[in-house]
């Protein structure tokens, strides 16, 4: 798995050991990311959950454009975490070859960004507007992310931009108060049955768990054994020490039955 290692420009980040608020903070992120297993870089300045302030795109580029400056120095693939299309041509003027696009690429201006750099594009699905307003999926959320994906693949031909879209089955986004049992099961069913999203011939990109308790680590299991292509990690020595173990034991994970 490639794996992007997470710098969190924004103080309201849940995940607080990521959170770089300072260039000499992100340059020593960035080393520790790359020693722990991490090729690639993921850099954003706005935080996606309901407790984060809204900023506007000036204050968002402040937080991230020298870091995004020391990213591209040190990784082949820097991505960079937004939904503004202004922010997205700015940090592609700098050489960021990779758009994590955190609003599912729902608005006309990002594909017009992405149609002019055609970088890679990381497609997220979101039920919902924007991670901020995402409701409960009813029924299989298979089903709704294969008309999700469906939709917006439609929308990258218009581009000429299929080709460089990766598919994120968004599980890193959640409803306000989303209870972690029903999240977990949620989750679990999703990384379990991967391979359906494989029909549409595209890289799969994951957002990887990083909190340190056992559901956690078995999605992460569960995600490793279905060989995404690419992978979203605020821990990468931790995946890549899980790697390693089905490298030595491919056979010693067993899912059981379905939630």
């Amino acid at each position: 798995m490639y794996l992007f290692g997470v710098v969190n420009c924004s103080p309201d980040s849940l995940h607080r050991p990521s959170i770089a608020t300072s260039v000499p903070e992100a340059a020593a992120k960035i080393e520790q990311l790359h020693a722990d297993g991490a090729e690639g870089i993921d850099v954003g300045g706005q935080a996606s959950t309901e407790a984060a302030s809204v900023i506007d795109a000036e204050e968002e580029w402040e937080r991230i454009g020298a870091v995004l400056d020391l990213a591209v120095a040190s990784a082949d693939l820097v991505s960079v975490d937004t939904w503004r299309p202004e922010v997205m041509r700015r940090a592609m003027d700098l050489g960021v070859k990779v758009l994590n696009a955190a609003d599912g690429m729902s608005n006309p201006a990002s594909w017009e960004v992405a149609a002019e750099y055609r970088p890679l594009v990381v497609v997220p699905f979101l039920n919902g507007p924007n991670p901020s307003a995402v409701t409960h999926v009813v029924g299989d959320p298979l089903d709704a992310m294969g008309s999700f994906f469906d939709d917006r693949l439609r929308v990258a031909d218009r581009y000429g931009l299929r080709d460089r879209c990766i598919l994120d089955p968004g599980t890193g986004f959640g409803p306000d108060g989303w209870e972690w049992a029903d999240r977990y099961a949620y989750q679990r069913h999703v990384y379990s049955h991967l391979d359906r999203l494989r029909s549409f011939g595209r890289p799969l990109y994951i957002p990887l768990p990083w909190k340190d308790t056992r559901d956690h680590a078995e999605l992460l299991d569960i995600i490793v054994d279905q060989r995404p292509e690419y992978g979203r990690s605020h821990d990468p020595d931790r995946v890549r020490a899980v790697e390693r173990a089905h490298t030595a034991d491919p056979g010693s994970l067993d899912l059981g039955g379905e939630e």
